[in-house]
């Protein structure tokens, strides 16, 4: 069938963080939210169908996991990425963010290190100082709009690091990291004993010709040593339904997940993400290929909208997830300045930079994932704001 992504769908007092905690978050109503990552179009049919009907059951006891759930994961993944997965190394969790906690918490002791690239989604921070690890940052190397790794001060800090946390693609810069990038990162994690933990919620999500690699899929030893997170939620857009899928590479670490989870009788989904998880991976792709389509539409909308009207914001086109990242720095502002220029003068809600990396001047993240009426909308008032200046 054909999706329709310029349809604007009210999603206002319907639950929704992204639009009913506007006033919490920015201290106004009415600004347009571009900020949480999901997005703003209803997910494939099959997956609305199937969940219509498992709703009409009327009876949503506790909710047992068969072996298609899995399957439809490992047959996802193997037409995707080419990577076949062994199915007795995946265990469920509630989240790609509560199973990188859970990771921290049970392969580390409190005072430990973990390194993050930065700037990288907040959640890495907060998975690792919640449970009294210390954070080291490997900063990326930004060079005129392009970030890459900075590899000598990687191999330094991988010397004091007990854990490191990859976001492959990356949030949000967009990154997708080439095959000597990873065998790179892996080799001297490898050498340090530091577990390797890739985050890949964003792998579906590929844009530009790119080609995502799983990171256990980079050599041998990477398979036998490599934690990865993955899940449909943002693919699909499922992200309220919860559900992840953390791959191991042995049975020690996938048992020591496990009874972790065990012992909160934590250990199923709910009877609505076990159907549309399973929906998703085996009936979704026609959805998703005419998404990647429309995204990509979008991000060719802003790059040019910025050249043409507001040159003092550079935007970072990303290869892959939905996030653009703004390099407001031609504003001079500080970063509160600049929050609060976004919120009342130009009327938008963004993710502000500085959360992405502590030491950060000058730079917010955009969701691209929305109607593009919507986008012009925005941009005209991002225009507005910057031509009153």
């Amino acid at each position: 069938m054909q999706y329709n992504f310029d349809q604007v769908i009210d999603r206002e007092n319907n639950r929704s963080s992204k639009y009913d905690e506007r006033m919490k978050k920015f201290g106004r109503a009415d600004v347009i939210p571009l900020w949480v990552a999901d997005m703003d179009f209803q997910t494939a049919q099959p997956i609305i169908d199937a969940l219509k009907a498992r709703a009409e059951e009327g009876i949503w006891g506790y909710t047992s996991r068969p072996d298609s759930y899995f399957e439809a994961i490992r047959g996802w993944q193997l037409r995707r990425n080419g990577w076949d997965i062994n199915k007795e190394m995946m265990s469920w969790s509630l989240g790609v963010v509560p199973a990188l906690s859970a990771i921290v918490k049970l392969f580390s002791e409190p005072g430990d290190k973990v390194m993050i690239q930065t700037p990288v989604y907040s959640e890495f921070y907060d998975v690792t100082e919640a449970w009294g690890r210390e954070v080291l940052e490997n900063k990326l190397v930004e060079k005129d709009g392009r970030w890459t790794i900075d590899f000598e001060d990687f191999e330094a800090k991988a010397k004091e690091a007990k854990i490191f946390l990859l976001c492959s693609p990356h949030n949000p810069l967009g990154i997708v990291w080439t095959r000597e990038e990873l065998e790179r990162m892996t080799r001297i994690c490898f050498d340090n004993n530091v577990l390797f933990v890739s985050d890949e919620i964003h792998s579906d999500l590929i844009f530009h010709g790119k080609k995502h690699i799983p990171t256990a899929m980079v050599s041998e030893e990477a398979a036998s040593k490599v934690i990865s997170c993955i899940s449909g939620t943002k693919t699909f857009n499922l992200a309220g339904l919860q559900a992840s899928t953390t791959v191991f590479p042995n049975k020690e670490y996938k048992e020591k997940f496990d009874k972790f989870w065990m012992a909160m009788d934590i250990h199923r989904n709910n009877a609505f993400s076990s159907v549309a998880m399973e929906v998703a991976f085996n009936e979704g792709e026609e959805w998703l290929e005419q998404l990647l389509v429309y995204l990509d539409g979008n991000f060719h909308f802003i790059k040019e909208y910025f050249e043409k009207n507001i040159p003092q914001i550079k935007p970072v086109m990303p290869d892959a997830t939905y996030l653009v990242w703004l390099d407001c720095r031609g504003l001079n502002m500080d970063n509160e300045t600049l929050r609060s220029f976004m919120i009342d003068k130009a009327g938008l809600g963004l993710n502000e930079g500085y959360t992405f990396g502590r030491s950060l001047t000058g730079y917010m993240r955009l969701n691209a994932a929305c109607p593009r009426s919507i986008l012009e909308k925005a941009l005209k008032q991002l225009k507005d704001a910057v031509e009153a200046l």
